[in-house]
């Protein structure tokens, strides 16, 4: 009998309610994925305000919730089994969603388990591309996240094999979008810029590619300073900057590290496919770039629809259904927000 999982996601901007149907054989079935996003709020502050999303999580959660509902066809009582992001994130972000599932939890009376964002970035690809072989590398690239990840289960052993050691990936678009004058988040408007630039026109460095360093490390605060001095020697000698030129190189060094560095871990771990997920998947020159490097090294790539790439409910729900049939425990009634949530725990 297959059975309805829901998932609530507000680990930071994004109030989202993923509504799955687990079937009998293990399959998952995308049945509704609706997201209300607070980032316009956050906008003119050059980031999220945690307070500002806490609150956009409570006006937000009930109606995002009633859409995705409708959108499915369902009714709350065809809930089996609720799944909530217990964390990494934002402590009062999460404290709204966690309480949120708590309370349909008990009003349904279903089973009800907290699970990790990070790795509902990576069962979300299974909506998509069906399940996951074992073992499989995740490069998850975020606003708040870079890491490399062997996924050997996806409901239960997720190990880390690298990871950021200042800025993330996604963190470090947006500071370089606000020295070019380009819009908040900035991945999208330096993608976009970056298609009319050239990716050659400067040698920005490659962070934690030398001899000395964690071979699967990442570093792009050096970049990021890298683009900032550049700018400001531009307009201090009066010249005016090459803002698409300047996005394509930027892109083209984070880029080039994030998929050299993944290929290589997938070559040295015996790992013949990867997963690329987290919102900067959905850049355009990190999946054109990935998908050379991969084909070159025999490696099968995979990377959900942009869609599916952000924060949202149905990553939740997807994890949730992949937790449940694998007969993992439901959370303790007391768990509550866990904001520093390391991506080796898959369920509370």
């Amino acid at each position: 009998m297959s059975r309805v999982i829901m998932g609530i996601e507000s680990s930071c901007d994004e109030t989202g309610v993923g509504l799955v149907r687990l079937h009998d054989d293990g399959a998952v079935e995308l049945l509704a994925d609706e997201v209300a996003s607070s980032v316009e709020q956050h906008a003119r502050f050059g980031g999220v305000v945690p307070e500002v999303a806490s609150r956009a999580h409570l006006e937000a959660m009930v109606p995002t919730a009633e859409r995705a509902f409708a959108t499915a066809g369902l009714k709350l009582s065809d809930v089996d089994a609720i799944a909530v992001t217990a964390g990494p994130g934002l402590a009062g972000a999460l404290l709204v969603g966690v309480s949120a599932a708590k309370a349909y939890a008990s009003a349904l009376d279903v089973p009800l388990y907290g699970v990790n964002h990070l790795a509902g970035h990576i069962a979300v690809d299974t909506l998509q591309h069906g399940p996951l072989p074992s073992p499989v590398l995740a490069l998850l690239v975020s606003g708040g996240h870079t890491q490399l990840l062997r996924v050997d289960d996806i409901a239960s052993k997720i190990t880390e094999i690298g990871s950021t050691v200042d800025d993330a990936a996604g963190e470090a678009y947006d500071k370089v979008a606000r020295v070019l004058d380009l819009p908040y988040p900035g991945g999208p408007p330096i993608d976009k810029a970056a298609r009319l630039g050239n990716g050659s026109a400067i040698a920005f460095p490659r962070g934690m590619t030398g001899p000395r360093d964690a071979k699967f490390d990442f570093s792009f605060s050096g970049l990021k300073t890298a683009v900032a001095r550049w700018v400001e020697n531009v307009e201090r000698d009066g010249g005016e900057v090459p803002v698409n030129d300047v996005a394509a190189s930027f892109q083209e060094a984070v880029a080039d590290v994030l998929t050299a560095k993944a290929v290589k871990a997938a070559q040295e771990q015996g790992i013949g496919t990867m997963v690329i997920s987290g919102g900067v998947a959905a850049n355009s020159r990190l999946s054109e770039l990935a998908a050379e490097r991969c084909a070159a090294a025999g490696i099968e790539l995979r990377v959900p629809r942009p869609r599916l790439c952000t924060d949202n409910g149905a990553m939740i729900a997807a994890l949730g259904a992949h937790v449940v049939a694998a007969g993992r425990p439901t959370a303790p009634w007391e768990f509550s927000a866990t904001p520093g949530l390391s991506v080796e725990i898959v369920s509370l």
